[in-house]
């Protein structure tokens, strides 16, 4: 058995999340967390909310409530989705919780003690209109590397640049629309990143079978102009962490909390320990700690490419900073951008289909499928109704859900609710045995390496192999002269199902579900034999015909979808 950590990048508390960041983190995530589980091994899967910093009081303010009210209104809105699209989280948490404040607290106080922390009097907006400081998101303006005029004060939305408030052309308050602005001086703490640049910059050596997405971002960051540069671990907001070095107040610190960005990382292991605490476990860091057990670990993280920079560099610089043994990421997947007809999905301008407006339209498994099979990998992957409307109807109702149906109403029909004796196995069926056992063996190669558009791929010629099959012996027409032949087709035909049933768990967890239910398998486990797992279904085996798994989605529906979310959301 082995032993395998992930985590998938911890979406912001600021609204409800759309299809893009799903399939940019946390449903390839959850695919390789239910294909570790269901090869045997021991799996930990962890998320939370990031609930600090100023997208949580900028929407906190435009729903009007406090802060903290609507971050825990809004965690318990996206763990209810999440649930809904059967993202398998071991424990989803909060930034805002107990065990990351300590923790954040502790990790200042070790990279003070290592002398990679330092002071820095800088300059920083402040709004006079509003009364305070406006810190990265609390200024918008036209961003000075593509001309965009609605890059915020940390980042450009548009071409990704990283930000500071004091870059912005034309810069307006967040809160308030207003101009009158002024830099003022204020003092922060900045981490030594470029202390760490030889140490990072070995460590990413060693990660040879990252992807090129992760590793040229990462030494892009490292190399490219001045190289890694230090950056501000503290903001003026109200909002947060408080600063403090360990358990011990920081002079002249008071008021300040910790910028998102630094503690954000640290809930993936405060995460953890509220796992622990909330399941009774006191063994939380046997995943975190070298020192403790966490030797053994994989840990693979999944992220959108514009967080691979914090992952890659600032957090583990934060681990490697602090001294102690913690356990440093194995592998990073990163992820491109889903696009959406034509533009970009935008949580902050709300465009696109969201994830609580998708399972309103159509069960998760059809959102699961589509944008996992065209997983934007190696380039920017498009969403649109034409598309969707196509990898539905013809992976999952023309090619899976058809051939269940078959099946199953054919048995029913000519040999009742259990599977039929019939003649053994022919060269036919031995054949179809070899090849499903090099096509699986493939698949199982491309779940290891987390392609997730090549698995898709394997798994598609799996059922395709079965329809094949169906469709060149036809049993409809076989049973007229040899209804043993054609018993042991059907018997084939079921097992076939029984064992998508198991390969296809991963991907569309639900009708997976439903078919191992229909087949009345009750502790499904991975196969690794074809002429085994094509046999576990016995003669006389009770079945039951399930309802059709898939819908076909007609053009009406996408014309109507495409009319409704043609605008924004409110």
């Amino acid at each position: 058995m082995q032993r395998h950590l992930i985590t998938s990048a911890i979406p912001y508390i600021n609204g409800i999340k759309h299809l893009g960041n799903l399939i940019g983190s946390q449903l390839p995530a959850d695919l390789y967390a239910r294909y570790q589980r269901a090869r045997g091994n021991e799996v930990l899967f962890l998320c939370a909310t990031d609930e600090h910093g100023t997208p949580a009081e900028l929407a906190a303010a435009k729903a009007g409530k406090p802060v903290a009210e609507y971050c825990t209104e809004m965690h318990a809105v996206q763990a209810e989705i999440a649930k809904g699209f059967g993202l398998s989280f071991d424990h989803f948490g909060r930034s805002s919780s107990p065990q990351n404040h300590a923790l954040t607290q502790h990790f200042a106080g070790r990279l003070a003690d290592a002398n990679l922390i330092h002071e820095v009097s800088e300059q920083q907006v402040y709004s006079n209109a509003d009364g305070r400081y406006l810190p990265d998101r609390y200024i918008e303006g036209t961003c000075p590397n593509c001309g965009y005029d609605k890059a915020r004060g940390d980042q450009c939305e548009n071409c990704t640049k990283q930000l500071d408030p004091v870059d912005l052309i034309e810069p307006r308050s967040a809160i308030s629309g207003s101009t009158d602005l002024e830099v003022r001086n204020t003092k922060h703490l900045y981490l030594r990143q470029s202390a760490l640049k030889g140490d990072l910059d070995a460590w990413i050596n060693s990660k040879t079978d990252w992807p090129v997405l992760t590793t040229s971002i990462a030494k892009k960051w490292l190399h490219d102009g001045d190289g890694l540069q230090d950056r501000g671990i503290t903001r003026d907001l109200d909002w947060g962490i408080p600063v403090r070095r360990g358990d011990a107040e920081w002079p002249g610190m008071e008021g300040k909390v910790f910028y998102v960005w630094f503690d954000a990382p640290i809930e993936y292991i405060a995460c953890a320990g509220e796992w622990a605490d909330a399941n009774g476990h006191a063994d939380w860091e046997r995943w975190w700690r070298t020192d403790k057990g966490a030797g053994d670990v994989r840990y693979t993280q999944f992220m959108g490419k514009d967080n691979v920079p914090f992952h890659t560099l600032s957090f583990p610089a934060t681990l490697l900073g602090s001294g102690e043994p913690w356990k440093m990421v194995d592998h990073l997947k990163s992820f491109n951008y889903l696009n959406y007809d034509g533009g970009q999905f935008s949580t902050s301008q709300g465009r696109g289909v969201f994830m609580d407006q998708a399972l309103a339209i159509l069960p998760a498994d059809y959102w699961r499928w589509w944008l996992l099979s065209n997983c934007p990998e190696t380039s920017d992957s498009e969403f649109t109704w034409e598309l969707f409307q196509q990898g539905v109807n013809k992976d999952l109702a023309d090619v899976l859900g058809n051939f269940v149906s078959r099946v199953t109403k054919f048995c029913r029909s000519k040999f009742g609710e259990t599977v039929p004796a019939g003649a053994a196995y022919g060269p036919r069926e031995q054949a179809l045995i070899e090849d499903l056992d090099a096509r699986v063996a493939r698949y199982v190669a491309m779940m290891e390496a987390m392609e997730v558009r090549k698995s898709a791929q394997e798994l598609r010629a799996i059922w395709v192999a079965g329809n094949e099959y169906l469709q060149s012996c036809a049993p409809w027409t076989t049973i007229k002269e040899d209804p043993e032949a054609a018993a042991m087709q059907i018997r084939m035909g079921l097992n076939l199902i029984a064992l998508y049933g198991t390969l296809s768990s991963p991907f569309i967890p639900d009708a997976s579900a439903k078919m191992l239910m229909a087949m009345g398998v009750e502790d499904a486990q991975w196969p690794s034999d074809m002429a085994q797992a094509l046999t576990q279904l016995s003669p006389d085996h009770p079945f039951t015909v399930p309802d059709n798994l898939f819908t076909k989605i007609t053009s009406e529906d996408t014309e109507k979808w495409k009319e409704q979310f043609s605008g924004t959301r409110d």
